[in-house]
């Protein structure tokens, strides 16, 4: 991160400084908006359905330095997107984000993201379950440093009566003179409580630059203590995290909300599995009473 002081000294020892400090940025970890913050279970929308979520995270305490050079300082900042999903199949779901992030008072938008979802079908009911989601980014100078990137998102869970474990090892690439592969991965933990309320931790981590990974400090590390419950039809799942390391925003609060379209032609009396999708975490209407 650009120092912003530099001690006294002959012109070429500043000008060295100045470039070594540009390289740093030029090289350094993209920015990583919030406009979700969630750990995937691999659940999607039934086939026909159309569930919209919408996320929102405010930064409450947050780093007061930019990324990199006309990047957004996350600090006090609204972070969300509304989120889009259709079933196509029972293990195929597509999904349509319109990111956006407000800032003194500014509304700022981070173009579009494109994403296709393929998991086990019916992972909702299975103790062990998996999938893959694909997720493509056209975004703006504000956000990132690259025009294009390019989400991986494997999803790896178990789960029983009590509890569920899921993992999403994330990859994230940028496409451009200053893209690179960055490890950013995420986990949690939950246990239910009572019908439809489930409460847990959530880790999301950004390691950097596979390869070329920068000590702890310089690394992106949060915790995470969530509830997820329904109000009614709506899904509702919060957050409130901690920033582990220098380099992580230090207080965050992320909440999704959600609702699920009847499929046509269904009987919505019967019930269905409530939010499909991944963006809520917990989706909890089932016939084995497991789904997350």
């Amino acid at each position: 991160m650009l120092r912003r002081g530099f001690k006294p000294g002959s012109r070429r020892q500043q000008l060295g400084v100045l470039v070594g400090a540009t390289v740093s940025i030029g090289l350094g970890q993209p920015a990583r908006a919030t406009d979700e913050i969630q750990v995937y279970n691999a659940s999607i929308a039934e086939v026909g359905q159309l569930t919209i979520q919408q996320h929102l995270n405010y930064v409450a305490l947050g780093l007061k330095d930019p990324p990199f050079p006309g990047g957004l300082v996350s600090n006090h900042s609204l972070n969300g997107t509304p989120e889009f999903a259709y079933g196509l199949t029972d293990w195929w779901e597509v999904g349509f984000y319109l990111p956006f992030s407000v800032q003194d008072q500014k509304f700022l938008s981070d173009a579009f993201k494109l994403r296709t979802l393929f998991v086990s079908p019916h992972a909702e009911q299975r103790d062990f379950f998996y999938g893959v989601n694909l997720e493509f980014s056209n975004t703006t100078p504000p956000f990132a440093q690259t025009r294009f990137a390019l989400e991986v998102r494997p999803i790896i869970g178990v789960r029983n009566a009590d509890y569920e474990f899921i993992v999403n090892p994330i990859v994230d690439a940028g496409f451009g003179k200053l893209g690179e592969l960055d490890f950013a991965p995420a986990a949690r933990l939950a246990r239910k409580l009572a019908p439809d309320t489930f409460l847990g931790f959530e880790y999301y981590a950004d390691f950097g630059e596979i390869g070329n990974m920068p000590r702890l400090a310089d690394q992106q590390h949060t915790l995470f203590l969530v509830t997820d419950f329904k109000l009614g039809v709506v899904d509702v799942d919060f957050g409130v995290g901690y920033g582990l390391t220098p380099s992580s925003d230090r207080w965050v609060v992320k909440t999704i909300i959600g609702y699920a379209f009847p499929v046509p032609g269904s009987d919505s009396s019967a019930g269905g599995h409530g939010i499909g999708g991944p963006v809520n975490p917990m989706s909890h209407t089932s016939t084995r009473f497991l789904q997350p």
